[in-house]
């Protein structure tokens, strides 16, 4: 019967490596040709020595032991012993004359891969063939242990050390492992997590979304899904986070549990919303700007002639009395412009160097009159505090504002506390406080203990007209005043508030290094001018062009008047005569008023030239007006302000 042959057809025959034990030489070689025969190329050594079986074992690899049952001082037996005892993991087939059936099952119970008769050698290819396999496979079987092990270990270091939170979920939601990012995000321990669900722990408004995607993808309906949603923590604390869960399903695809990764986004979603308030006070500032430039001509030409009309009615006429209230209101339209102006960061400031110290210092008195006996006021002012360029008129208004707002706070009294310190932001104070930059800075800080607000209250407070106090206390635009001046002046503000915990606006300007100015003494005119010198008056809105003209020529004044830059040109190109003064507006349609005051210089080259708009100091910028000493009348204003500021540049010197 020959031997059955292995199946090589798909490559040359394999080199088989065998360690033969036998005390009979003969039959040693009758076994390796038994292989020959069947196809294996047989490389082959023969020992019937523990000693040199033993050294065999440290220097060859085998792929097979061939072993007699019975030798000199030895069995088969031990040798199995000792492939166990060192670790070896090579097919040991008893080869023996004769084999009882209680010796043959102990070979195998020891580890035997099989045994095969010397009378019967025709099985023994079949019996290496398939030893060999079981050998293959269970190497194979033993790199996927290791390899699933090895796997395993990467995703428990993974879960562990990850810096995003993880946890694997049951059917029902609940995590029943978690790593210590998730439980460092919610705040809750492990065991904590494990007798709740993390819809649990979600925000009542996000839960029915998240409940019903993780029973969709329980059901087996979706393998996967991703939201942002909203937790609790242990502490109270909202945590916004990007949640990705995705099903384990068993080998017949049944659901087994689910993994849950939550990424940390409160940060992201801060900033996003900073962006966006941002993005919508820059639009709402643009409104206001123009509203604020329509309502400087309307308001020029109202006030203007109620007070002209006003002059010429005498206290006894029921008019004259109509007049004040039309003035009054006139005026009252104009602050809610100035401050409209002041929102949008389009009003002309006055920079100068100066330190907030004195500010404070100059209205604190006032500021005490101003909150009542009821509200204690703290000032702690640091000494030699840093510098900052800013308009002292407008940083009284801001704090003022921020004053009058804490006192409301706080109905029943309380504590009011400005302090001033230098500062120098870092890195990690921009990351959370974008659009800041690093650096140094003077910080004013105005806090009081009043009733706080929540989140949803402070992403309104500096938008104009909004307000959270009753009807007729207030127009809302106080902090919207303050935000644009802080804006404009270069700086930043904050607010950090909680209901009933009160609050506190931070401020901060650049430090400069720029000294103080000297104090210089400034006399304000006030008496009535007369005049009698030449004005050129150009103007497109025509309403404003007639108060100007008639306040000037009812005080003496020679006027030429034209509603556009064309116009101007041509009547100074008649007049002959000096022009002493050209009273322009500073945007018109086609040409600018600086561009006239150029042409008409080559003219008439004597002419002064005074400014007037009612855009504010956007255009005035963008025109080339805002250098110091470039005298501008800004819009509204009433018969008075305008002759004396007419009288001013007059009597200024070339």
């Amino acid at each position: 019967m020959d031997a059955e042959k292995p199946d090589y057809t798909t490559g040359p025959p394999p080199l088989l490596r065998v360690l033969i034990t036998e005390d009979m030489p003969r039959d040693a070689k009758l076994v390796a040709s038994v292989l020959e025969r069947a196809g294996y190329r047989v490389q082959f050594e023969v020992t019937d020595s523990v000693e040199v079986f033993l050294e065999h074992l440290e220097t060859i690899e085998y792929d097979v032991i061939l072993a007699d049952f019975n030798l000199r001082n030895w069995t088969a037996l031990d040798a199995l012993e000792i492939l166990k005892q060192r670790g070896k993991d090579i097919p040991l087939i008893v080869v023996t004359g004769t084999l009882g059936d209680e010796a043959a099952v102990e070979c195998i119970k020891q580890g035997a891969a099989d045994f095969v008769l010397k009378d019967r050698l025709a099985r023994l290819p079949a019996a290496v063939q398939h030893t060999l396999e079981e050998k293959r496979l269970r190497e194979e079987r033993k790199r996927a242990e290791e390899s699933l092990r090895e796997s395993e270990e990467r995703f428990r270091a993974t879960f562990e050390n990850a810096g995003v939170g993880m946890a694997l979920l049951d059917m029902q939601g609940r995590p029943v492992k978690s790593n210590p990012a998730l439980r460092r995000i919610l705040g809750y321990s492990e065991e904590e997590l494990i007798r709740t669900t993390l819809n649990e722990v979600t925000h009542p408004d996000d839960r029915e979304l998240g409940g019903w995607l993780y029973s969709e993808l329980a059901a087996g309906k979706r393998d996967k899904y991703e939201m942002e949603k909203r937790y609790l923590t242990k502490g109270g604390d909202v945590v916004w986070g990007l949640t990705t869960t995705s099903l384990v399903k068993d080998r017949q695809g049944r659901p087994v549990c689910a993994v849950g990764m939550l990424q940390d986004i409160t940060e992201r979603k801060r900033l996003e919303l900073q962006l966006r308030q941002a993005q919508k006070m820059e639009a709402v500032g643009r409104l206001a700007g123009g509203v604020a430039h329509d309502f400087n001509n309307l308001l020029t030409i109202i006030n203007g002639f109620a007070a002209l009309l006003s002059r010429q009615t005498s206290a006894e006429d029921p008019r004259h009395e109509q007049l004040k209230e039309i003035l009054t209101a006139g005026e009252t339209a104009a602050s809610l412009t100035r401050q409209l102006l002041a929102f949008s960061r389009r009003q002309l400031l006055e920079p100068r160097v100066l330190g907030l110290n004195s500010v404070v210092a100059d209205i604190e008195n006032m500021l005490r009159h101003l909150i009542g006996e009821d509200v204690e006021l703290v000032t702690t002012l640091q000494p030699d505090l840093g510098r900052v360029k800013v308009d002292p008129g407008q940083i009284e208004q801001v704090i003022m504002n921020l004053v009058v707002n804490a006192r409301d706070a706080m109905p029943q009294g309380g504590k009011l506390l400005i302090e001033t310190s230098d500062v120098e932001i870092d890195e990690d104070y921009v990351r959370s406080h974008a659009p800041m930059l690093p650096g140094k800075y003077v910080m004013m800080a105005v806090s009081d203990t009043g009733c706080g607000m929540d989140l949803e209250t402070q992403a309104h407070i500096f938008e104009p007209f909004f307000t959270t106090k009753e009807e007729g206390r207030g127009t809302g635009l106080g902090l919207a005043t303050v935000y644009g001046i802080v804006k404009q002046s270069g700086g930043f503000i904050w607010v950090y508030s909680e209901p009933g915990r009160g609050s506190t606006f931070k401020i901060y300007f650049p430090r400069v290094e720029e000294v103080l100015p000297t104090a210089k003494t400034v006399k304000v005119r006030a008496q009535r001018v007369e005049g009698s010198k030449t004005v050129l008056v150009v103007e497109d809105e025509a309403g404003v062009r007639s108060l100007v003209c008639q306040a000037l020529a009812a005080h003496g004044y020679k006027v030429l008047e034209a509603a556009g830059a064309a116009r101007a040109l041509k009547i100074s190109k008649q007049h002959t005569q000096p022009i002493d003064l050209l009273l322009t507006d500073v945007v018109m349609p086609r040409t600018s008023g600086k561009e006239l005051a150029k042409r008409l210089s080559s003219l008439h080259p004597e002419t002064k030239v005074l400014y007037m708009s009612g855009y504010t100091d956007d255009a005035v910028v963008r025109l080339g007006l805002s250098e110091g000493g470039t005298p501008f009348l800004q819009k509204p204003f009433g018969p008075d302000a305008l002759l004396l500021k007419v009288h001013e540049v007059l009597e200024m010197k070339p």
